[in-house]
């Protein structure tokens, strides 16, 4: 069934993008055609009048945990490792399998809501995860996040699920779910461990993920530890010499920076959640300038405290003028397609999403262009960095199936999913 979507004011993501009054015409899963204009050059089955709308990429976040949303709120303005040690990592380790369905399900409507299409997930419970995805519709690259601590059977356990997670849900869900192997961190894994990992992902052709240097703290932690800085730690093994993703890279000197940049390391900048933990601004207007394309993730809502990728997009537009003193710094144009083709290109997917254009999967969302908020006209990427906000978004597709329309939710449950989100954490609390 080939279908017309019409009169949208069309944003592609493409190199030098100029948004357009047009039509898009997604056939099955796929954009079939993009044409400027109101002519409509071939036959359709249906037409859906997008007037008033801008129709673009559907955001992309690249770094996160989505089981933690039944932790938002839980312990804020606290330091990264006080927060990580003495809150969190405690309360988590009384997660079952229900905990990881209603904070996933509830994660899954916030970011369906606002405007996300595709995410990362980097934690535990991974099948569970997988599942939600392919129930609800949205597009995912998975991970099953390993955390060193413990013995050598648990280290191997850990491995095991891993390895066989990504081998089980690659390519599923009709190829909307994609995985990644995944060391938390290197001040969580040994160097022999984060070896293990690399091993695996070369095994298995996938992808590497890992936080790095988020905090000062962490860095030297590193040095301490192992005689080396996170960048050059991670290098010596191998890591960097296969596809490879970081969240947060705030702490980065020149050279490091110039290295990521020559080995096309990908980085997922984390603006919203980096400033709550009070762990820095990462250099991002240099990582600009050494070729390095940025991608926007949220980290979890225990950190954030949602998972708005608009809300990351106007941060990362904002945060690094008043940082360098330079109001071009991070340009309107840049911060969105940072929010969308280059977190498709962050996780390895952009041969699929990220752009509007003929023969990629057929994500896509409409914003509302109505609002007196976003008025006059003249300029609507600006209006779209700078002035909307997520309530503005109307409509969400993934593969040409529609996961919002009118700002209904047509695959999940809203109110179901509030209230097992309370009813969950309320009894993980009394455990």
């Amino acid at each position: 069934m080939k279908t017309a979507y019409t009169n949208a004011l069309i944003l592609t993501m493409l190199q030098d993008y100029s948004p357009f009054i047009g039509t898009l015409v997604v056939e099955n899963e796929v954009i079939l055609g993009v044409y400027e204009g109101t002519a409509l050059p071939i036959t359709v089955d249906q037409k859906i009048d997008m007037s008033n709308k801008a129709l673009l990429p559907g955001f992309i976040n690249t770094h996160g945990h989505t089981s933690m949303s039944l932790l938002r709120g839980y312990a804020d303005d606290l330091p990264l490792q006080e927060w990580l040690e003495e809150k969190m990592w405690p309360l988590e380790g009384k997660y079952r399998r229900e905990q990881i369905i209603a904070g996933t399900s509830l994660s899954i409507a916030e970011m369906i809501r606002s405007g996300t299409t595709c995410f990362l997930d980097m934690y535990d419970y991974m099948d569970t995860v997988a599942e939600l995805v392919e129930e609800t519709g949205l597009r995912a690259s998975l991970c099953r996040g390993c955390i060193g601590f413990g013995d050598d059977s648990l280290r191997s356990r850990k491995l095991k699920e891993a390895t066989d997670f990504a081998k089980n849900w690659n390519g599923a869900a009709g190829g909307r779910i994609t995985t990644m192997m995944s060391p938390h961190a290197p001040y969580t894994c040994t160097p022999e461990y984060i070896s293990q990992f690399i091993e695996k992902a070369q095994d298995l052709r996938l992808p590497i993920h890992t936080h790095m240097s988020e905090t000062a703290r962490e860095v030297a932690q590193n040095v301490e530890a192992y005689g080396k800085r996170p960048v050059a730690h991670l290098d010596s093994l191998g890591f960097f010499d296969i596809p490879s993703l970081v969240a947060h890279a705030v702490h980065l000197t020149d050279d490091e920076i110039a290295l990521l940049g020559a080995k096309n390391v990908k980085v997922s900048h984390n603006p919203g959640s980096n400033l709550k933990l009070g762990s820095g601004v990462a250099p991002i207007s240099k990582m600009i300038d050494a070729g390095i394309r940025p991608s926007l993730g949220t980290d979890s809502s225990a950190s954030n405290n949602n998972l708005d990728l608009l809300e990351e997009i106007q941060l990362a537009a904002l945060i690094h003028k008043g940082v360098t003193q330079d109001p071009q710094a991070v340009p309107a144009k840049i911060a969105l397609q940072m929010g969308t083709i280059y977190g498709a290109e962050a996780l390895f997917l952009d041969q699929d999403t990220g752009t509007i254009q003929n023969g990629k999967k057929a994500d896509f969302i409409t914003i509302d262009l109505t609002g007196t908020h976003m008025q006059p006209t003249h300029d609507i990427v600006s209006h779209i960095v700078y002035s909307a906000s997520r309530n503005d978004v109307v409509d969400v597709y993934v593969d040409g199936k529609a996961l919002m329309v009118n700002r209904e939710l047509t695959t999940i449950d809203e109110e179901k999913v509030s209230y097992e989100a309370n009813r969950s954490f309320q009894e993980l609390a009394q455990r």
